[in-house]
């Protein structure tokens, strides 16, 4: 039994890992193709607005400046940590949670160097991740949806802390809170605890009606 449920584990890291290689090859392509569309209309931009200026149309010219601004604001911050293995996690779990009209705040400070293993760190960020999008999603369209990501070192500790809104109070068997998912999955969960308990760290997770939160420690 033991061994097949740490097989059932590890494929579902490979399919974590896979699946975050392709979202963030995904958001590059995209980044990229915004880049060289900006590119090709920069002129244009600047010819509007000249003529504007020079004509003296200051409203009209203010008002195609915010309209730039807001087409630049859609685009999205890209998350830029340092560590690229992170970056490609955390920016295309971020891109797709925009998708869903999930507003995300988000603030990353790290050292150079971490003394967690890059595969363990982005299948441990990717489930966190993946599972508050899931929460969000509970919720009905045009309700708040949210999703809160802070990433830093606290007493020399890696310290993770997601947190999401929701519309389903999760269930605790024990200690562990159980899965909404159908009977067999949920092993989100367990990847989680596992990379926890392999680098002696603590995890907390708390939740009420309309908020979940999970914070990881992490020795350094």
């Amino acid at each position: 039994m033991f061994l097949h449920l740490f097989r059932r584990l590890s494929e579902r890291r490979m399919r974590v890992w896979r699946g975050l290689m392709e979202k963030h090859y995904q958001e590059v392509s995209a980044m990229y193709q915004q880049m060289r569309i900006w590119r090709h209309d920069y002129k244009n931009h600047l010819q509007v607005m000249k003529a504007h200026l020079d004509m003296g149309e200051y409203r009209e010219l203010n008002d195609y400046i915010l309209k730039l601004d807001q087409e630049l604001g859609c685009a999205g911050e890209v998350i830029d940590t340092g560590n690229r293995v992170l970056d490609a996690c955390l920016n295309g779990m971020i891109h797709m949670a925009r998708a869903k009209r999930i507003a995300v705040n988000v603030k990353v400070i790290l050292p150079p160097e971490l003394s967690v293993e890059e595969y363990d760190l982005c299948v441990l960020v990717g489930n966190l991740l993946d599972n508050a999008v899931e929460g969000c999603e509970s919720q009905k369209e045009g309700e708040d949806r949210f999703l809160r990501i802070y990433m830093g070192v606290v007493k020399e500790q890696l310290y993770v802390s997601v947190a999401n809104s929701h519309a389903v109070r999760l269930q605790k068997e024990g200690e562990r809170y159980r899965s909404t998912k159908s009977s067999g999955r949920g092993l989100g969960l367990m990847s989680i605890d596992h990379i926890v308990a392999k680098y002696h760290g603590h995890i907390n997770r708390q939740n009420d009606e309309s908020i979940f939160a999970t914070e990881v420690l992490l020795p350094l």
